[in-house]
């Protein structure tokens, strides 16, 4: 008895559920029809993006998705961490750690 109304529940609420994904599945087919400008802007920081990996991809597609198609080499991590040392160089303690904070954060 148990049995049954389990499967029961089941088959009821996969029919209940079943209009529910009728609805979202016909959207995005029709989304894929018409690219609008974020699609294309992706498209094209995908093609520009095609060599670079890892955390360098992750910045530039962050870098290059957020400007409206006109890209600037962006600097790697390792070269913002090298330029933010070279500015800090007369800084110590807690004033050269607030400053580093500061110039690892901005994007350049």
């Amino acid at each position: 008895m148990k049995i049954q109304s389990v499967i029961a529940a089941i088959v009821l609420g996969g029919a209940l559920a079943a209009p529910a994904f009728a609805q979202t599945a016909a959207a995005p087919a029709s989304a894929a029809k018409s690219p609008n400008s974020q699609q294309s802007r992706m498209k094209a920081c995908n093609t520009q993006a095609a060599d670079k990996k890892g955390d360098d991809r992750k910045a530039f597609m962050k870098q290059c998705l957020s400007t409206s198609g006109v890209s600037a080499p962006a600097m790697s991590q390792q070269e913002r961490m090298k330029a933010c040392n070279t500015q800090a160089a007369d800084k110590k303690g807690d004033d050269r750690k607030a400053f580093m904070k500061q110039c690892l954060s901005t994007k350049s």
